[in-house]
């Protein structure tokens, strides 16, 4: 695509998302953080190489799908050259007008991204008619994996996939991570490697505050549970023979 086709594509999309903004009331900024979640570690945006990245897939699309009106319009006028030439226009519009908004709808997927990092958890929120929020606890946190495809080694971005307890999620057709109670998908991170050790951390520590901080139990062993330890007293005074408890002569 040309320049000036993308700029004039880029100044139609600033009118459609200001229309969007004004009357969808869409939001720009990132999410706030929910209730009880502590304060604010770090607010994510996805990388503008992200951004080329769904560029990059929109125009391959885009150009099979015009490819494909454009035959098919070809073979209407070798076979009827008036239905053709009638055909010429709405063909042209069929072609293009979609393609506005459909690069709108890019830009607002990317502008809407964010992903919220606090002291309890992980707020995610996408998309461009329906906005998604989704939080996921540090609690329920079991991995967290990088992704990362060729395309996206040459953007610099990769993917995070925060796998929770209960199910790692439905895979797409494409392997991708869907969004669903006991998932999260970060898509598009410049520093994926270190977020994830920041996840994976934050995970630790809260898994480590469920099963009671050492300082307060002094005599726990490390890795059990205090009705761990209780158990283990009683099977300890059960083996354990008593002491003959005869009178002195």
């Amino acid at each position: 695509m040309s320049h000036t086709t993308e700029h004039a594509t880029a100044w139609v999309y600033r009118g459609l998302w200001g229309a969007m903004v004004r009357y969808l009331r869409v939001p720009v900024g990132p999410p706030g953080a929910p209730p009880g979640a502590g304060e604010v570690v770090r607010s994510v945006k996805p990388a503008s190489g992200f951004l080329k990245y769904l560029k990059l897939q929109f125009w391959i699309i885009l150009t099979l799908i015009d490819i494909g009106i454009f035959v098919l319009w070809v073979v209407i006028l070798i076979a009827n050259p008036l239905v053709g030439a009638v055909l010429a226009l709405p063909a042209l519009a069929i072609a293009v007008i979609p393609d506005i908004f459909a690069y709108a709808a890019i830009h607002v997927r990317y502008d809407t991204t964010w992903y919220l990092v606090t002291e309890r958890g992980v707020r995610i929120r996408r998309g461009v008619w329906l906005i998604r929020e989704n939080t996921i606890t540090f609690a329920n946190v079991q991995n967290v994996e990088v992704k990362q495809g060729p395309l996206q080694r040459h953007f610099g971005i990769a993917d995070l996939v925060i796998q929770t307890a209960g199910g790692g999620g439905t895979s797409g057709s494409q392997g991708q991570q869907s969004l669903s109670s006991h998932a999260g998908l970060l898509e598009g991170i410049a520093d994926a490697a270190e977020l994830r050790d920041l996840i994976m951390e934050k995970a630790l520590a809260s898994r480590r505050a469920g099963l009671g901080d050492e300082k307060h139990q002094p005599h726990a062993t490390p890795g059990l549970s205090l009705s761990h330890l209780n158990m283990l007293r009683e099977i300890h005074a059960a083996l354990t023979p008593s002491a003959p408890t005869g009178s002195a002569s």
